[in-house]
């Protein structure tokens, strides 16, 4: 969608840019001494700005430089010369404000400055191409303002992303250190219970070996679940910054969606229903707990974003090589707010892919919201 809106936007300039030109032939180009040239320069500066520049480029930068030093000569040159009178290049003009504005949000910012100062120059002084009188000098000033506007847009563009990623960064970092978090409250009870089962099976190994066998492999399964677990998260990785003596909590997961659903609807909200298909026991403790994070996360919005809703709707069904977990309302769809920026959703989605699954939301075939889950189990 920004890909196409992008598109869009470019071929809205283009237009743009093309009746600016019929305008400065009609009103005096043509008697300029270089006018291929300018149309040239016009045309030129459109082809830098097109293109789709990621942050931090530096190529962008390096064309405005080239770009922006050949129109300072051409406008030196006719400087210099009998003044032709009439515009000086408005598309030109106009291609090289929309420059500004670029180099601004996604040039590198050493190579940035140069540009700005380069461009921005070329856009001051291209008045000075069709008169030396006072309204040209004005015409210059004009331009010379329209220029620090273009910049301060771009720099407030670039601040703004800057904002949004940092954020996004925070919550997906906070996402996995509660990931990691989960898992190291997961291995403590299991090494915990193993701990203990040796210890027993130590003092009964003389009056019964068969007991002894029995909490043998009762270790050999916690032992294997665990290290199964660790190899499924090892990318996952624990805050450093937090205490490693941090009191353990009990992991939530499918089991607990019962009591789960039936707070929420004690709470005074819509009624939750939950339908379970399969064995809710025995998942992997990071596809457990992500589901578990998923309802909660969804009947969270539930509660704040359809007010209105009438009954809310939970299906888990445990298949055999994945889980498919789905929640819908009959509330109408969320609507956007500038309070609430709407990062939980970037840190469930971050939790549910580190798990290997796929989550998306939208609207429902029949009306109300509906977040899809799926989550793979070989």
């Amino acid at each position: 969608m920004n890909r196409i809106l992008v598109g869009v936007l470019q071929v809205a300039g283009l237009g743009v840019m093309a009746l600016l030109g019929l305008i400065d032939v009609g009103t005096g180009l043509l008697d300029s001494p270089v006018f291929p040239v300018q149309v040239a320069l016009a045309v030129a500066v459109a082809a830098v700005w097109l293109p789709h520049y990621r942050p931090r480029s530096t190529l962008l930068p390096l064309a405005t430089i080239g770009i922006s030093g050949v129109s300072l000569l051409v406008s030196a040159g006719l400087a210099v010369t009998d003044p032709y009178g009439g515009l000086w290049g408005i598309a030109e003009s106009a291609a090289l404000l929309v420059l500004l504005v670029l180099v601004a949000r996604n040039a590198r910012p050493d190579w940035a400055v140069l540009a700005l100062v380069t461009a921005g120059a070329a856009v001051s002084v291209m008045p000075l191409r069709a008169g030396h009188t006072v309204i040209y000098g004005t015409f210059c000033l004009i331009q010379a303002l329209a220029a620090a506007g273009a910049i301060a847009l771009g720099v407030t563009l670039r601040m703004t992303a800057t904002n949004r990623q940092r954020a996004l960064d925070s919550v997906r970092a906070e996402q996995r250190a509660e990931f990691a978090r989960d898992l190291h409250d997961f291995i403590a009870h299991h090494v915990t219970g193993i701990v203990v089962q040796a210890q027993g099976a130590r003092f009964i190994a003389e009056q019964d070996p068969k007991r002894v066998l029995l909490a043998l492999e009762q270790i050999e399964q916690a032992g294997s679940e665990t290290m199964a677990s660790m190899r499924r998260m090892v990318g996952v990785l624990r805050d450093p910054q937090s205490s490693p003596d941090a009191p353990l909590a009990p992991v939530s997961g499918v089991p607990e969606l019962v009591p789960l659903a039936e707070q929420f609807t004690a709470a005074g909200g819509p009624p939750a229903r939950l339908h379970l298909e399969g064995d809710p026991h025995g998942l992997p403790v990071e596809i457990s707990t992500s589901a578990f994070r998923v309802v909660m996360e969804a009947l969270t919005n539930v509660r704040q974003h359809a007010p209105q809703a009438t009954a809310v709707d939970i299906w888990v069904r445990h298949a055999r090589d994945q889980l498919l977990i789905r929640v819908a309302n009959d509330g109408p769809a969320p609507r956007p707010s500038l309070d609430r920026p709407g990062y939980g959703l970037v840190g469930l989605t971050e939790r549910v892919r580190a798990a290997g699954g796929r989550i998306s939301s939208g609207p429902g075939v029949d009306g109300g919201w509906v977040v899809d889950a799926v989550f793979p189990l070989s």
